[in-house]
Formats: C-alpha cells, structure tokens, sequence
C-alpha cells in the first residue's frame, strides 16, 4: 500500500497527542486511588490503562489516513502495550517507567549491532527520507546509538531517583525535545554529507 499524504500539522497530533492526552489525565487523577475487585490502582497506573487504548486509536487512525506506519511506530507501541500490561497486571509502576530505558536501551544496541558489520541500519529506515552519503550515515549512526544509550542510562536514573511527578514531566516533554534538538543539530553538522538533488540547467 503507497503511503498517503497527511496534513503534517494532524501527523503530528496523532503521533505527539497520545502522550499528551496521558499527561493530562495523570495530573487529573494523580492522587486518587481506584478500586478494581479487591486490588487498589493507583491514578498513574489508570492513566497508563488509559493511554494504551488512546495510543492504539491515535495509531488506527494514522494507518488508515496514511496507509504506513513505521517499524519505530510499531515497535514502540507493541512495547507500550507489553509493559502497560505488566504494570496492570503486577500493580507495579515501575514497569512502565522502565519502558523508556529499554525501549531506547534496544535502539541503541540494534544501531550498535549494525555498525558493528560495518552497515548504518539508520540508513536503512531512514535513507528515502533523507539522502545522505555513506560516510554521513555512519556518523550519524554512531552518534544516534550514543545518545539513545544516554537516554536510557538518564531515564534509569530519573525514575529510580525521583518522584512520579518529575519522571512523567521529564518522559512527556523533556526527553523529547531532547531527542528532537539531538536529531536537528547533527542534521547541521552533516549537512555536507546530505545529497542534493541536480537542478537541471536552463
């Protein structure tokens, strides 16, 4: 199925909106305490229930509209759905604020792997989007492994170190613009590597 145009303004809501959505209902019902049978949720892991199936809608609809949706997308939500789970089932919060560390944890091992023999799997997903010289995907990959470890290596430490409230700021609005300043800047400094398009002559 060829992918589809999308408004980009709409893309972006479907994919940002989700975690926005659960930050609002964590600090709707962050101190309330739900009674499910004879077990006592607490509000964040209601909020977490909750995000799940607004994920997967936001998800339906972004596949319906644009008929793709990337691996990152998928896997990214089969680990939402995993951990959300375990943190229902074992009435355990800890679960899903160890979801950041392993999710970027096995980003940076794939990326790894792949310089590893010598290839960019960045390249790999990301090439038709962005064409860029070999030389620049390597560099590229090894700095994007870099900061995915470090990520995961910062969110280790702020939710082992810190109170729920702080991790889910930090989860909603910190570690993204993050990883959003991370991708634009080193977008900057290879900029000579990027391939541009021949203008044909008049």
């Amino acid at each position: 199925m060829n992918e589809k145009y999308i408004n980009p303004i709409l893309k972006q809501v479907l994919e940002l909106g989700p975690t926005i959505i659960f930050f609002l209902i964590y600090l709707r019902i962050k101190d309330e305490v739900y009674s499910i049978g004879d077990t006592d949720y607490s509000g964040f892991i209601v909020a977490t229930l909750v995000f799940v199936p607004i994920l997967l809608a936001a998800m339906g609809i972004l596949w319906i509209m644009t008929g793709k949706l990337s691996r990152i997308q998928v896997f990214t939500a089969f680990m939402v759905i995993f951990f959300g789970g375990l943190t229902a089932w074992f009435n355990d919060e800890r679960f899903f604020k160890m979801k950041t560390s392993i999710v970027n944890g096995m980003f940076a091992f794939i990326l790894g792997i792949g310089l590893l023999r010598k290839k960019s799997l960045l390249q790999y997903v990301m090439g038709d989007m962005l064409p860029m010289e070999q030389e620049g995907w390597m560099i590229l990959t090894k700095r994007l492994a870099l900061g995915f470890a470090a990520l995961a290596a910062t969110n280790e430490i702020v939710w082992r170190t810190m109170s729920t409230d702080s991790w889910v700021k930090i989860e909603t609005f910190a570690f993204p613009a993050a990883l959003f300043l991370f991708l634009w800047a080193q977008i900057v400094m290879l900029e000579k590597y990027v391939i541009k398009p021949d203008v044909p002559k008049l």
